[in-house]
């Protein structure tokens, strides 16, 4: 067994990449666990859908940032994407809280707060350094 092989199949590295999708996994037990506990339904569709629709933008972004050259391109794409992100989880809010009243906006806003709590807190926890330099 090479050691390339036996690294990408290390325990840590599992647990790595675990970790790096554990907001995901939240998100997805709080949309059960809320649905169960009688939540408001509609917040938790909204908010849950938000969060898992930017972050399936956010992969297709890094991909096909990566696949560019020039680095201007790449800090102007990287910047209107993580823009669009934070407007895409804002009007969730919006249209939760208009679709079915306040208590759906607040159930929204507390799903999308607390899975960025948890995607911000992995990022500084991580202790890898910041990705290839844009400028």
């Amino acid at each position: 067994m090479t050691t390339l092989y036996q690294n990408a199949h290390s325990p840590e590295r599992v647990t790595v990449n675990a970790l790096k999708y554990l907001d995901v996994i939240a998100v997805l037990l709080a949309l059960i666990l809320g649905l169960i506990l009688g939540a408001p339904a509609v917040g938790l569709l909204v908010g849950c859908a938000a969060w898992l629709i930017q972050r399936v933008v956010q992969y297709a972004d890094r991909r096909y940032t990566a696949t560019l050259r020039a680095p201007r391109k790449q800090l102007g794409i990287h910047l209107f994407e993580s823009f669009g992100r934070i407007w895409l989880l804002a009007i969730a809010i919006i249209v939760a809280g208009v679709a079915g009243g306040r208590k759906d906006g607040l159930t929204a806003a507390i799903v999308i707060v607390g899975a960025y709590t948890i995607a911000f807190a992995i990022r500084l926890s991580s202790g890898k350094p910041p990705e290839r330099e844009l400028s």
